[in-house]
C-alpha cells in the first residue's frame, strides 16, 4: 500500500510537471519551406537585391567595406539590429557593437559576416536552420526568421 501511495504520487507530480515551456521543446514544423516564402516575400515587399547561398541563407550588401575580410574563425566587432519579418525588434547592439568569436553565434553569421570587409554593411535573411532552428529561445520563437542590419566595425 506504501509504494502504491508513492507511485500513484510520483504519477501525479511527474504528470503536473509536463514541460509546456517552450524554452526546451522543439516545435516539429519543418519550416523550410514556410522560411524560403517568407524570406522571398520580404525581400519583394523592400525591393531588395539580395543573393542566396546553397544553406538558404540571403545577404544583401548595401556597403562591401574596404577593411579586412574576416573569416568564418575571426573574431569580429558588429554594430546590428535584429528584426522579424514584421520589422518588429527582437535585439539591438549600441553603435560601438559588440565582439565575438564567428563560431560562437548562429550559422548565419558565421556564414554570413563574412561577405562583408571591414566598414561594411548590410543585411543577412536567416531562415530558422540557420538561426535558432525549431526551439524557443530567449523570446525568439521556434522556426523564426531572423533579419539583420549589419555592420562589420573590425575583425579583431
Amino acid at each position: 500500500m506504501k509504494y502504491s501511495l508513492i507511485a500513484l504520487v510520483l504519477t501525479l507530480f511527474i504528470s503536473c510537471s509536463s514541460n509546456n515551456n517552450n524554452d526546451t521543446a522543439p516545435d516539429t514544423t519543418d519550416y523550410v519551406a514556410k522560411n524560403e516564402a517568407e524570406i522571398v516575400k520580404y525581400i519583394a515587399d523592400n525591393n531588395l537585391t539580395a543573393v542566396k547561398t546553397g544553406t538558404g541563407l540571403y545577404y544583401v550588401i548595401n556597403e562591401p567595406g574596404t577593411g579586412k575580410q574576416p573569416t568564418a574563425t575571426s573574431n569580429v566587432t558588429v554594430a546590428y539590429k535584429g528584426y522579424y519579418t514584421n520589422k518588429s525588434v527582437f535585439d539591438q547592439s549600441t553603435s560601438a557593437g559588440i565582439s565575438f568569436g564567428l563560431q560562437q553565434v548562429i550559422k548565419g553569421w558565421t556564414e554570413g559576416i563574412p561577405f562583408f570587409k571591414e566598414g561594411g554593411s548590410g543585411i543577412l535573411l536567416v531562415p530558422a536552420a540557420l538561426g535558432y532552428g525549431n526551439y524557443y529561445y530567449n523570446g525568439i520563437p521556434g522556426g523564426s526568421v531572423l533579419i539583420f542590419d549589419v555592420k562589420l566595425i573590425s575583425v579583431n
